[in-house]
Parts: structure tokens; sequence; C-alpha cells
């Protein structure tokens, strides 16, 4: 099997079992639930999955044995995406090529929307099986660091803080290693974790991760401005 034959069967895996866990007949309000299946179903490359399930891999262990931590970590990233669209944020209109998810049920119910995976997530990650309770935890607080303050929503408020102005390249490092980096460094290091990883292995995925995160950001803010609507997703940003 190939890279991307492996890559497409693991996307599909991750959104057979996104549709399992957004099965919620018991939920409160329908609305709610269709605006999170609205941004989380909408496809995507599913990469933050797919790194952990390869992080997993890469000690040895069978990534698909995690497809719980996988998928909640997609909802993180998927809230993500959800508030950065908002008319408070970027504002944006599009996103993978449909409308954004506060222009199809608003921006209170976009909210919540975004609010309800993220606290989704860790229910889900507390499901995963097979993995003792102590690297359970540890991928909890891997995940809750990297979604927070010190993580991508700081990023996020450097990002903010930062518009229309010149900054230093240390700011700008830690803004990227933030809003995004921290992201695929949490995925990774839970992979990595979940799988038994010794603390060399462990060390070594860290410093790919922070490396591969930082490159990604800087792309996509490339992309931002050069790329092919057609293809991205969204209008690009004239800067």
């Amino acid at each position: 099997m190939n890279l991307k034959e492996l890559w497409n069967e693991r996307r599909q895996l991750v959104e057979n079992h996104l549709t399992e866990e957004l099965n919620m007949e018991s939920a409160l309000d329908k609305t709610l639930c269709e605006s999170m299946q609205y941004s989380l179903m909408a496809g995507g490359k599913r990469l933050r999955p797919i790194l952990l399930m390869a992080a997993a891999d890469a000690v040895g262990a069978k990534g698909t044995d995690y497809l719980e931590s996988a998928c909640a970590i997609e909802m993180i990233h998927t809230y993500s995406l959800i508030h950065d669209d908002l008319p408070a944020m970027d504002d944006d209109d599009y996103r993978r090529g449909k409308l954004t998810n506060h222009k199809v049920y608003g921006a209170g119910m976009a909210t919540l929307a975004g609010d309800a995976l993220l606290t989704l997530a860790f229910e889900v990650m507390l499901r995963q099986s097979g993995v003792s309770t102590e690297n359970i935890l540890q991928v909890v607080r891997e995940m809750s660091v990297a979604a927070g303050p010190d993580g991508m929503v700081g990023g996020q408020a450097l990002d903010l803080e930062s518009e229309d102005k010149q900054i230093p390249m240390e700011t700008l490092r830690r803004m990227h290693m933030g809003k995004t980096g921290a992201l695929f460094r949490a995925a990774i290091r839970s992979g990595a974790i979940l799988g038994g990883a010794s603390a060399v292995e462990l060390s070594a995925l860290t410093e790919y991760a922070d490396n591969f995160g930082l490159a990604f950001q800087i792309t996509d803010d490339i992309l931002d401005v050069t790329g092919d609507e057609s293809v991205i997703g969204k209008p690009g940003r004239q800067r």
C-alpha cells in the first residue's frame, strides 16, 4: 500500500468514526447538532488525526487503535475553524468551498457549535480504550495545553493584536507555533504517548512536530495570498 492509499484508508476511518460520534439523538437542540455536523463533516484532509495515528505507528503501535483520540483532535481543530471564521475574528464567508458556519446558522449558533465540539472532544478522548489511565490523562493534558492560552488560543490572540502591524520575527514565530503548531505538536506527541513511546522517541517526534507546524503555517499564509480559490476552498486575501 502506497502513502496515498494509506492516507485515503485512514481518512475514511476517521470520517466513519466522526459520524458515529456525532450521532447524538439525545441532544437537547437539533439545530446545534446540525451546526456541529455541518462543519465537522465538511471534508478536509483530516491531517491531525492521521498524524496522531502515524506517530503511534512510528513507535511500534497500531495507530488505528486510537481513533477516539484522533477524532477528538479533529473536533478541536474544527471548533477553531468555526470560531476563526466568525465576524469578530477573520469574518470569512467560505471554508472548504462551502459557506462558513455562521453564514448558515448565525454567529450565535456557530459560536455554540464550536464550544460544543471543543467540550465533546474531551469526552470522546476519555473513552479511548486499551491505554493506561496515566497515558490518557497525559494526552488530555497535551491537548488542553495545545488548545488553550499557551497554545492555539494564545496564538490567535497574538494574531488579532498583530493585524496591520509590523511585528518582530520572534513574535511571528510564537504566533505561528501557537495558533497552528501547538495542535500539530499535540497530535504527534499524543500518538506517541498512546503508542508507548520512549523518552528518546518522544523527544525526536516533538522536534519533528514543531518544525512541521511552523512550515505548515508559513505555507498556509502564503497560499492565503497567492492560492487559487478553487483549490484552497476560500477567497484569498490581498495584503
